[in-house]
């Protein structure tokens, strides 16, 4: 598992979130990944985050205030994509939530180089729902094991985590 991320140089990661930042910023950062772009559309979560990074002593993260949803052109070329709530955020948006999720999808696109990995976990959508939101320029790559529950005599996950990868 994760075998195709070795050669992945340049990681992006959309939603600056205290926990994301800690623990996948510092974790890749510390792993010798050594171009990790973060984003998010709050300057005080950037703010934050770039105050961990720093007191964590990691110099190889930038962090940017951007929206996803209108994501600079510049901001590009990318072999990797975490996503880890930011897809799940904008899909409960009440405000145009169908259109949002199909902006999601062509940033996504436009971030990511062609066979570039797109990571996503989600507890708001099934591995069904999720192929079904990126048919369109991705394919699945491989499904991640998440932890499991029983209710009532059935099996689930609360989770999804999924690899694609752009077409």
């Amino acid at each position: 598992m994760f075998n195709f991320i070795r050669n992945c140089q340049a990681i992006f990661l959309p939603g600056c979130t205290i926990l994301h930042s800690h623990f996948t910023y510092m974790n890749k950062a510390k792993f010798g990944f050594s171009n990790i772009t973060g984003i998010d559309y709050s300057p005080s979560a950037i703010q934050l985050s770039g105050s961990i990074i720093e007191k964590e002593g990691l110099s190889n993260i930038k962090l940017k205030v951007e929206d996803f949803l209108n994501l600079s052109t510049k901001l590009s070329g990318f072999h990797i994509c975490i996503d880890k709530g930011t897809f799940d955020a904008i899909s409960l948006n009440p405000d145009n939530a169908i259109e949002k999720r199909k902006q999601y999808v062509k940033s996504l696109s436009g971030a990511l180089n062609v066979k570039g990995f797109f990571l996503i976990t989600s507890c708001n959508w099934t591995k069904e729902e999720l192929l079904d939101e990126f048919s369109e320029g991705f394919e699945l790559f491989e499904e991640l094991p998440t932890p499991t529950f029983s209710f009532g005599g059935r099996s689930g996950n609360s989770v999804t985590a999924l690899v694609f990868q752009k077409t």
